[in-house]
């Protein structure tokens, strides 16, 4: 029997915590920070990959790179360009983290895998994204549930070249950490509908800029076709949109502009007092 505690206390759950206290995957519990901090920058060692771990990247690189001609947005294709990326070697999370910090002054933290939030939130808030620094199993090509470096490095790291949502990003890290109970749960959604799952609206028609999409061999092809749902931009809807992280994803939201997602969330975060 589930008493009215435990109801509430599994309401305030994000979607992750939820599948991994459901058993799904071990690799979805959410972890701290190690004593001391997590390497940034010039303090990031390589590691020594094995040849298969470069193989993988380089599949990995060049399908992507194949799928995404005419779905991903304007922005993710120059990212790419900035931070030099190519297929053949797995990039160094130090040497990113420079081209980043002349971009828009964030840097790249290495992380042990899925972080606890709170740890997740403080490192946006200081303009660090986190990243992992190892890749997926080949069992895992088409799609992990765990974040791995391709999602983390590919996915998300040339969107954080463009200026606008480069401050958005930031800005979600501050009001983040002041999230609690439903605040929480809904700063978590507009998370996963821009930055995984995002569309944006461009003269040559819907694109795609969300990482979980951008890294997704079955996403990308998913994302644009009739099979979703595609509502334009409102923070006070796409809080109330609930999830899977198990699924394709069958509602999507989709901007105008990066301008108009900044403007977005901080009229809806300050509404909420988290800004």
């Amino acid at each position: 029997m589930i008493v009215q505690g435990d109801i509430d206390k599994t309401a305030e759950l994000s979607a992750y915590e939820k599948a991994a206290a459901e058993g799904i995957d071990p690799r979805c519990s959410p972890q701290h920070l190690p004593q001391g901090g997590a390497p940034i920058g010039d303090e990031i060692t390589y590691p020594d990959y094995p040849a298969l771990d470069h193989d993988t990247w380089n599949i990995l690189f060049d399908r992507q790179v194949k799928l995404l001609k005419g779905r991903a947005g304007d922005a993710f294709l120059q990212g790419v360009e900035i931070l030099e990326m190519t297929a053949g070697s797995i990039p160094h999370l130090a040497d990113l983290s420079a081209k980043l910090t002349e971009a828009t002054s964030w840097q790249v933290a290495r992380v042990p895998g899925l972080l606890h939030e709170k740890d997740f939130f403080e490192l946006l808030s200081e303009r660090i994204f986190p990243s992992t620094d190892y890749i997926r199993g080949r069992e895992e090509l088409d799609y992990t549930p765990a974040p791995d470096l391709f999602h983390d490095i590919f996915g998300h790291m040339p969107m954080l070249t463009e200026p606008a949502f480069a401050d958005f990003y930031q800005l979600f890290g501050r009001a983040a950490l002041n999230g609690r109970g439903v605040d929480r749960i809904k700063l978590e959604r507009l998370h996963w509908f821009t930055v995984e799952f995002g569309l944006i609206s461009q003269e040559e028609g819907m694109r795609v800029f969300g990482a979980g999409i951008l890294s997704s061999k079955n996403e990308v092809t998913h994302a644009l076709s009739d099979a979703v749902t595609v509502h334009p931009f409102d923070p006070e809807l796409v809080v109330e949109q609930d999830y899977d992280v198990w699924h394709l994803q069958d509602v999507l939201f989709a901007l105008e502009s990066f301008e108009q997602l900044v403007d977005g969330f901080k009229s809806w975060t300050r509404s909420r007092g988290l800004l």
